[in-house]
């Protein structure tokens, strides 16, 4: 049976730019108390901008967590409140320079439920026009396109690590029946 914790106190140990960190003090089973360090984010969208031939837009950019440059779809942080389609929007123009005439809404996730609450949405843009990138001050990003057919290969073989990537080029390819 599984057990519903309730919290007895909370703490914010961090308070950050882009996370804050805290530390909650719960009830578990059998009346026992146990602490929950969580991480709290606004959350993000992922944007899996697919061509009419099939092809997805890409980014590169070097990834401190990971000391490499790392292959993904588009993708940024959600402000507080705001609409996750928006920010899709946002991050397609702003990383890709490119808009689009539909977006669709895959799925919203988790990135890791046992300790942060942010979510991550995933759209597919399709009916794309291209125009200006306009990145952060701090960002350096290469733009490319691979065929979605190509990139779920690299999936199954290991070359794609970011699970956002991951998960939307799965989701494309599905829809797209390949």
């Amino acid at each position: 049976m599984t057990y519903e914790e309730k919290t007895i106190s909370s703490e914010m140990i961090y308070e950050g730019a882009i996370l804050n960190l805290r530390r909650d003090k719960v009830y578990v089973k059998g009346d026992n108390t146990s602490y929950r360090e969580i991480v709290e984010h606004n959350g993000g969208v992922a944007v899996a901008a697919v061509t009419d031939d099939h092809r997805m837009l890409m980014v590169s950019q070097y990834r401190k967590a990971a000391e490499r440059v790392v292959l993904e779809v588009p993708a940024g942080k959600r402000e507080t409140d705001e609409d996750p389609m928006f920010t899709a929007m946002r991050e397609l123009r702003e990383e890709t320079g490119y808009s689009a005439q539909k977006f669709k809404h895959l799925t919203s996730f988790y990135s890791s439920i046992g300790y942060s609450t942010e979510v991550i949405h995933i759209y597919m843009a399709t009916g794309l026009t291209p125009g200006e990138t306009d990145f952060d001050e701090n960002e350096a990003i290469d733009l490319s396109s691979y065929p979605v057919e190509e990139l779920k290969q690299m999936v199954l073989d290991g070359e794609i690590i970011d699970g956002k990537t991951i998960t939307a080029i799965l989701l494309v390819a599905a829809e797209l029946g390949i």
